[in-house]
């Protein structure tokens, strides 16, 4: 059943009920108002009755008004019949627990199919009491009151049929919207995804519902742009040292070579290979690095350890390279050293900030310094390198993305992005500033579960937080 029929459903079941409850309210309160009004004739019919008796004797039954199957008994206090006008049986039978009810301001009204009667007590001349039961037949009452009901009745079903009409037209105005939004959501593909939902009532649900979908694909739209955009890069940065390989290959098989040559081009061979393999693991870290956070294996760590270790991996390789760690500033408590974090991705962040700090500057030297507040830990990186431009700091955390004047030096623009996404992965925040031919500082807050379970922000309230995106 879709949601027009069940609107249509519910609301000729709502309006059909409350006509329902106004139709037998005004058939009871009729048929109250009726009894009422012939209770009061019965009884106007007896006091008239016996008090004529008392003055003229026995009153002739053309006399008196006439009600149909009329029947006037006059009774003394001990349940006798006295008098039965048209010396007839009465023809309502009359118990005595009926007649023993009656008193002076207490009528008694009694029901038998369609005859009705009403008891009254009377005190004549003499001081006798004497109790009178009118009884009649309201033929015109009832055949109003029949005609009334079958009035309502018709009036009733009528209703539902114009109720159910209205109710339909009714739900499928109101749906119109949500079948405009239904064919625009299908009319949107990959090839469109830049298309948005529009609704023309502005300040309805439906108008939230378009605005909520709407942010949904733009956020689909940047995932799928940055999907695009990171297959495209990785497929040119692959490209690139494959067909340097396939070069070098076909011109070392061009003339027999001595032994020297041969060891030359095989050298350079592998160091397109070592690049190809440094861009794989990046672009695999990356991966992992965007994967669900619950998925990473976080445990304490020791943030003054992580960062002797990224240093030893980096000077290992690059023993050329000087990075200078300041730890003058170690908290008393050795527990304010500890965040809970996965070694390895925090390990490639620290290693990425550290070789990128060498890497662009010319003495090829990085000092980082680390620093504790109240809940979160900041380790600050600065260099005296090459600087990056204004205009391309909004940009540099975007995978493969690169300044132009840090092209010739080697690289492929993941390294930034990995780290930015560590750092979110751990609810940690980075700030960079930087200025061209003095150098770059990058800000790396990170919250302590010992001191507070707060994240970074308090190291940078919303509005004065950055937005950083970077790049190798």
């Amino acid at each position: 059943m879709n949601i027009r029929t069940r609107l249509t459903l519910l609301f000729v079941l709502l309006v059909a009920s409350i006509m329902l409850l106004f139709t037998v309210s005004v058939y009871y309160l009729y048929d109250q108002f009726r009894q009422q009004e012939f209770e009061q004739r019965l009884e106007e019919k007896a006091f008239t009755t016996v008090r004529l008796r008392e003055d003229v004797g026995e009153v002739p039954q053309a006399d008196l008004p006439i009600l149909v199957n009329e029947q006037v008994t006059v009774y003394n206090a001990k349940g006798i019949v006295l008098y039965n006008q048209g010396n007839q049986r009465p023809h309502f039978p009359v118990t005595p627990n009926f007649l023993s009810k009656i008193t002076l301001h207490q009528p008694q009204y009694s029901r038998l199919g369609d005859l009705e009667a009403v008891g009254v007590r009377h005190l004549n001349s003499r001081g006798e009491s004497l109790i009178i039961v009118a009884s009649g037949n309201d033929r015109y009452g009832l055949s109003k009151l029949d005609r009334l009901r079958e009035i309502l009745f018709s009036g009733w079903l009528l209703s539902l049929v114009i109720v159910g009409i209205a109710g339909y037209l009714f739900a499928t105005d109101a749906l119109r919207p949500v079948a405009e939004l239904i064919g625009q959501v299908n009319a949107i593909s990959a090839k469109n995804i830049h298309e948005r939902l529009r609704v023309g009532r502005q300040r309805d649900e439906l108008a939230d519902l378009a605005r909520t979908f709407n942010d949904l694909l733009s956020r689909l739209e940047e995932a799928f742009v940055l999907q695009k955009s990171f297959v495209s890069h990785a497929s040119h940065e692959l490209r690139t040292p494959l067909t340097v390989m396939m070069g070098q290959i076909e011109v070392t098989r061009l003339l027999a070579r001595s032994t020297d040559e041969y060891e030359s081009a095989f050298d350079a061979l592998l160091d397109e290979v070592k690049s190809m393999i440094r861009l794989v693991n990046g672009l695999l870290e990356l991966a992992r690095a965007s994967s669900d956070a619950v998925m990473l294996n976080h445990q304490p760590l020791r943030i003054d350890e992580l960062l002797w270790q990224a240093q030893s991996q980096i000077t290992h390789t690059k023993p050329e390279y000087q990075i200078d760690i300041d730890f003058d500033n170690l908290p008393n408590q050795e527990e304010e050293l500890v965040i809970n974090g996965e070694e390895s991705l925090l390990q490639t962040a620290f290693q990425n900030l550290m070789e990128n700090g060498c890497k662009y500057s010319p003495d090829e030297s990085v000092s980082v310094r680390i620093s504790f507040e109240s809940g979160y830990v900041q380790l600050t990186f600065t260099d005296q390198g090459y600087g990056i431009p204004e205009s391309d700091l909004p940009h540099i955390f975007e995978p493969f993305y690169r300044s132009e004047t840090t092209m010739t030096v080697k690289g492929h623009g993941i390294g930034l992005a990995l780290t930015k996404r560590i750092i979110e992965l751990h609810k940690g925040n980075i700030k960079v500033e930087s200025v061209v031919g003095k150098g770059t500082k990058f800000w790396i807050t990170l919250p302590i579960p010992y001191r507070s379970e707060k994240v970074a922000e308090t190291a940078y309230p919303p509005d004065e937080q950055v937005k950083i995106e970077s790049a190798n």
